[in-house]
């Protein structure tokens, strides 16, 4: 436990005095990151959230606005769409994109605007299609 400081003794004094201490004692020797440059990717700014962030980071989580989640869902679904084994797959995908975006666009933005509208199912579907059959996959349909 540290000491209290001794009335009369100026706080910096103080202060000085324990870390000169410490010093002294070895407290400092073993110090993770000693020795080492600080994070250039650290911010100097105080964050009270920086444990939270940087959990996040090492989990690999990260939280967006709603809206921009669903605009990378939706760019992942069109991916998978064009990668889906049957027309089946990549009506389903689609039709359930389109669902979650209609749902969002009647929404008030909770963030930045969404910026989507539904796909056209038909055109992903013929989009598809043409894909599979063009002669640079070598395979015909």
């Amino acid at each position: 436990m540290t000491e209290r400081k001794p009335p009369g003794v100026s706080f910096e004094s103080f202060v000085d005095k324990q870390i000169r201490d410490a010093e002294r004692r070895g407290d400092f020797a073993s110090l993770a990151g000693a020795g080492k440059p600080l994070d250039p990717t650290s911010d100097s700014t105080y964050d009270e959230n920086w444990w939270i962030k940087q959990k996040m980071a090492r989990e690999g989580f990260s939280v967006l606005p709603p809206t921009l989640a669903l605009r990378k869902e939706a760019e992942d679904a069109l991916e998978a769409a064009s990668k889906a084994p049957s027309e089946q797959a990549v009506r389903r995908i689609v039709t359930e994109i389109n669902a979650k975006i209609s749902d969002m666009m009647f929404k008030p933005p909770p963030g930045p605007p969404l910026g989507l509208k539904p796909y056209d199912v038909e055109e992903i579907v013929r989009r598809w299609r043409e894909a599979r059959s063009s002669p640079a996959d070598g395979a015909a349909g």
